[in-house]
């Protein structure tokens, strides 16, 4: 497991990145409004980016808004993008004007979207309906069955399609130093709603384990930083690093998790039990 060099689409560069992201404007919000969510997460976006950008064939977006990723996608790939989005009301679909500046040009799109309670809804699609699903930054959210959507997504999956998974990682380098000196990990509550906050955060082998529960295969998986953060020096001290175990296990240490992974088989029945009690053993798979 290797980090990636962060990919850039052909004739861009960071700062052109940076910049188109930071003059986003959703639903008419002044310009600017979100910088300070591409500041941290561009990195991200761009590593997300990076492993569908050699795809092609029809694609879910799940979780599109604020649509950052949407526009990597609908520009620099050849995916035919579905979007679909949750925002807690009962309405089937939804529609957000998205505008933008890109290299001096103003630039914009319609997203339409499908709307539907991700985590506990039956998605509104046919069985093997899509070549390419992106479940990107969803999974730290779900307050009651992970496995869920996971399980909707094989099967909304074409046989062979791609899964896309990117969440936070729960060991990463700076959560690591905020235990040892003391200091919660744990998410704030959030004004939004229940899923406005992070319910659960999973560590990158963790990660591995529950895409592999649900029908997966990973064939490309590492972990990456996509926002500043100042590793104190004693964090790589000779100690620690015993501590930590092996160079693999090392490198797993960054701020996110990326996946991606082959849909190869039916979910396994059941509920992870390394993940789930106090449910109905019938509920539960025997995996350990």
């Amino acid at each position: 497991m290797v980090t990636p060099a962060l990919p850039l689409p052909k004739g861009w560069s960071v700062d052109q990145i940076r910049e188109t992201m930071d003059s986003f404007s959703i639903d008419g919000s002044p310009e600017g409004a979100l910088a300070g969510y591409s500041l941290d997460s561009m990195k991200r976006f761009l590593y997300t980016w990076g492993l569908v950008k050699d795809l092609e064939g029809s694609a879910l977006e799940l979780g599109a808004n604020p649509y950052f990723a949407t526009w990597l996608f609908r520009d620099f790939t050849k995916l035919d993008l579905t979007l679909a989005n949750y925002f807690g009301s009962d309405v089937a679909e939804g529609s957000q004007p998205v505008t933008y500046t890109a290299q001096g040009e103003k630039r914009g799109f319609t997203a339409d979207f499908k709307h539907f309670n991700i985590e506990l809804g039956t998605y509104p699609f046919p069985e093997k309906s899509f070549d390419v699903v992106l479940f990107c930054e969803i999974l730290e959210h779900l307050q009651h069955d992970p496995t869920h959507p996971l399980r909707e997504i094989n099967r909304v999956l074409k046989d062979d399609g791609v899964l896309i998974m990117t969440t936070p990682n729960a060991a990463e380098a700076a959560k690591l130093v905020a235990m040892i000196q003391g200091h919660s990990v744990w998410d704030q509550y959030s004004g939004h709603g229940v899923y406005g906050r992070h319910s659960r955060e999973y560590s990158f082998g963790e990660a591995h384990r529950i895409v592999e529960h649900t029908g997966f295969k990973v064939e490309n998986a590492f972990t990456a930083d996509s926002y500043p953060f100042q590793h104190p020096k004693w964090l790589y001290s000779r100690s620690l690093r015993k501590l930590l175990g092996d160079r693999e296990r090392q490198r797993a240490l960054g701020q996110y998790t990326f996946i991606r992974a082959r849909k190869i088989a039916a979910p396994t029945p059941g509920l992870p039990s390394w993940l789930f009690r106090d449910f109905p053993a019938e509920r539960m798979s025997a995996e350990g």
